[in-house]
């Protein structure tokens, strides 16, 4: 289930439960609409609810449709009796996500064009020096230097970008879902300047908002630590579950047993700690949720902006390089016809 599906499904069934509509007549009706997996998935859904089943259980089953988060706060909704509630800040939650994606993706949407319409002129100018001639006879000089011509050139171009943007596309899918444990390379990963910090703050977001929902509603730190690190979808994050449980168990405060999980950094660990000194759980984790959340939007600019550098930056080095070897060649031309005969 995609993030806009997600926020609308987890809005109406809200909506519907506060309204005191059946739970089964509610899914049935949910699996009328939308895409046929959507259906199906709901479908599902409904039949459990048949047979007594809790929705949470039901989702876990149909792993990975369902996002984790979603899951997440469906189990805690239905273990504290406040199901419309969470599902209402849920809701909200990811729409808001959906709002910062779309701004993402509005904003690399020109300089992508750019990077399109750039291999779109290459394309073309390979294409024609491989079906005109000179005058003389024989092929065109190969004024780019890749060797390419024609229409042959064309798909050797094409292939050699989907090859460069595949394997950029292959590495984050790998590392998404932790491939050969590829998550484990996370703290290598936050140590890149400007771009570490952006990912690893956009995940703790995640996290705080979780948490805040689950001490919020009346969930132990336990279960709260433990939903929440499966929120992040991370299993670096997951890996850190057991480690907090024995030390909440052992007497520790929730800045204690999060820094047990030794996944978080200390200045988070810190604001934690001191939160909790100025209120309750729930209030302090409410409160680092919403600082957290405005951190998050300046990581997400931030890493539009940077995705908009490299591109314009990779284009005007190509083209660069191009228009300087055009011109060099044009130059040795003029050279050679200055030479006496």
């Amino acid at each position: 289930m995609g993030l806009k599906a997600a926020a609308k499904f987890s809005h109406r069934f809200a909506t519907s439960h506060k309204a005191g509509v059946d739970m089964v007549r509610l899914l049935e009706t949910e699996a009328k609409a939308g895409p046929g997996h959507q259906r199906i998935a709901m479908q599902r859904l409904a039949d459990e609810a048949k047979a007594g089943n809790q929705i949470h259980e039901a989702m876990e089953k149909q792993r990975p449709y369902f996002p984790v988060l979603l899951t997440a706060m469906t189990a805690v909704g239905e273990e504290t009796g406040k199901l419309d509630r969470a599902m209402f800040i849920l809701a909200g939650h990811l729409q808001q996500r959906l709002d910062t994606r779309n701004k993402f993706i509005s904003s690399i949407t020109f300089p992508m064009l750019q990077l399109a319409a750039g291999v779109g002129v290459l394309s073309l100018v390979i294409y024609i020096m491989g079906v005109m001639s000179p005058a003389g006879g024989g092929q065109m000089a190969d004024i780019l230097g890749l060797g390419l011509r024609g229409g042959s050139g064309v798909l050797w171009l094409w292939l050699y970008v989907g090859i460069f943007v595949g394997s950029i596309a292959l590495v984050v899918w790998a590392f998404v879902r932790n491939v050969a444990g590829l998550q484990n390379l996370a703290p290598i990963l936050y140590m890149i300047p400007k771009l570490g910090p952006a990912i690893q703050t956009i995940t703790i977001s995640r996290f705080c908002w979780t948490m805040a929902l689950s001490l919020d509603a009346g969930l132990d730190p336990i279960r709260s630590i433990a939903l929440s690190l499966d929120s992040t979808g991370s299993d670096y994050y997951r890996s850190g579950s057991d480690n907090a449980r024995d030390a909440i168990k052992s007497g520790a405060t929730l800045a204690n047993g999060l820094k047990a999980t030794s996944v978080f950094p200390e200045d988070f660990i810190a604001r934690v700690d001191i939160a909790e000194h100025s209120g309750t759980d729930a209030e302090s984790m409410e409160y680092l949720a919403k600082e957290y959340d405005e951190r998050a939007k300046a990581a997400v600019k931030f890493m539009s902006g940077l995705a908009t550098v490299v591109i314009r930056v990779t284009v005007a080095l190509f083209l660069l390089f191009f228009i300087f070897r055009i011109f060099g060649m044009y130059l040795g031309a003029i050279n050679d016809a200055s030479k006496p005969i």
